[in-house]
């Protein structure tokens, strides 16, 4: 509450999550003597008190108390193969033996390269190590093509936590300004006023008033950068006239379209540019592109790299192309991210997405279903969520209540809060599906006798 006060929702909630978890209490009461949160990772903290992990093996989870959880988080969508796979584990067992950084190039990389390029369809790449490596790249690469200056993101969307794209991002409405036109909000203290303003912020789902903002800079419009599926509000599916607008609007304005698929670019064959209906100039990848081992890759058309190098256009890292990183994406290439993979995690996925909403219906608790392809996300809302503004009607507590009767009933639903999603990985089975939706049941039960968001207010 805003006074300090506990939630009178949370209580019972909050009471048996402490008492599963004595020794996560006392793990994070050392933690955040050293370490702010005591994570390393503002979204890992969870109140009264983080949990933290013991192990993980197929899709299952044990944190350090040994309670074992039914994980459909899947490391915020890292693991399109589940924990420990065998063909990871037997490739980056081979690999340690002879060495994880060279210095040098490896003499597999060549082979890697060729696979991402053309996979996604993209004729250069170059490796890195997190997803806000290869954004950050990605707009560096765009600005020095195009040699212009601004770029254009969706109001909502998180491209990783660096100056140029930390704007915009999950804005209170305080700040955020009008809904057709968002202001240039920095999302955290830290980054230079006039920084910010050289990120554009446009509505998602809108391409009219998108239209209108770009034209306002017609002529120093380096990219737009968008998540191809937004999944940093939820789960949120373009309109189908959407992003081919946005390729049209890139093409009459001499931009490059950039797509983030640090989450996507897993969930589908080819990443989701074929579900979205538009070719990015620039995609980047990473999460599962590796099945959880740190590797991300910025990947262009014809061009657009061909100024990247010494006393040139920037990019290095001790880290970029590893060797132990990329013999997990030949793993994940050749046995994990399969369309036959894919199409089996789809399938389930589409059944769990039924079951979300027969239960909720069956339980009278008001949500929405968003889900494609091998993620989906459950909405505390009476109206479907199409962008940000949208999303700021969610009943976010009551996502939360959600989370926790989960959390302490074995389940990991999805990640954490109302703006993330589930993963079905390729070690989930139907009968993971059915025990995730029986879990479901008891707690929708729950959530249909609590007081919505607007009842506890009076009721304090």
């Amino acid at each position: 509450m805003g006074d300090g006060t506990l939630d009178p929702r949370f209580e019972a909630a909050f009471a048996e999550y402490q008492r599963r978890t004595p020794h996560s209490k006392e793990l994070w009461e050392r933690a955040h003597r050293w370490t702010p949160l005591g994570v390393h990772s503002n979204y890992r903290y969870l109140d009264p008190y983080p949990f933290y992990v013991h192990r993980a093996k197929g899709v299952h989870l044990w944190d350090a108390d040994e309670n074992d959880y039914l994980d459909f988080n899947m490391g915020f969508g890292s693991l399109q193969s589940g924990h420990a796979h065998p063909k990871l584990v037997e490739a980056m067992g081979r690999q340690l033996e002879d060495g994880t950084v060279y210095g040098y190039e490896w003499e597999r990389a060549p082979e890697v390269a060729e696979r991402i390029c053309e996979r996604y369809r993209m004729d250069k790449v170059r490796f890195s190590t997190t997803g806000l490596e290869a954004t950050h790249h990605a707009v560096r690469f765009a600005r020095a093509f195009t040699k212009k200056q601004y770029i254009l993101k969706f109001e909502g969307s998180y491209h990783g936590s660096h100056d140029s794209l930390l704007v915009g991002v999950k804005p209170r409405i305080q700040v955020a300004g009008e809904a057709r036109k968002p202001n240039s909000a920095p999302a955290t203290p830290g980054i230079l006023p006039e920084l910010s303003q050289r990120t554009l912020v446009a509505p998602f789902n809108d391409l009219e008033a998108t239209r209108e903002i770009a034209l306002e800079h017609k002529d120093d419009l380096a990219a737009v950068i968008a998540e191809a599926i937004p999944m940093n509000m939820g789960f949120i599916l373009p309109d189908e006239e959407f992003f081919p607008g946005i390729r049209e609007l890139c093409d009459d304005l001499d931009a490059l379209l950039i797509f983030d698929e640090i989450k996507t670019g897993a969930k589908y064959f080819h990443g989701a540019q074929d579900r979205v209906g538009a070719k990015p100039d620039i995609v980047t990848l990473g999460k599962s592109i590796a099945c959880g081992v740190p590797l991300s890759a910025i990947a262009a058309g014809p061009g657009i790299m061909d100024e990247v190098g010494p006393r040139k256009v920037a990019h290095a890292g001790t880290y970029n192309s590893n060797p132990l990183a990329l013999i997990a994406c030949i793993a994940s290439l050749d046995h994990i991210l399969t369309e036959e993979g894919l199409d089996r995690s789809a399938a389930l996925n589409a059944r769990l997405a039924k079951g979300y909403a027969e239960v909720f219906d069956d339980a009278g608790v008001t949500a929405h279903v968003s889900a494609d392809g091998v993620s989906g996300t459950v909405y505390f809302s009476d109206h479907p969520v199409r962008n940000w503004r949208d999303f700021l009607t969610v009943d976010g507590d009551r996502s939360m209540l959600y989370y926790y009767h989960c959390l302490n009933s074995g389940l990991i639903p999805s990640g954490t809060g109302p703006d993330e999603q589930w993963t079905i990985s390729v070690q989930h089975t139907e009968a993971d599906v059915d025990r995730h939706l029986e879990i479901l049941g008891s707690v929708a039960e729950r959530l249909a006798g609590a007081p919505q968001a607007g009842e506890i207010e009076e009721s304090v």
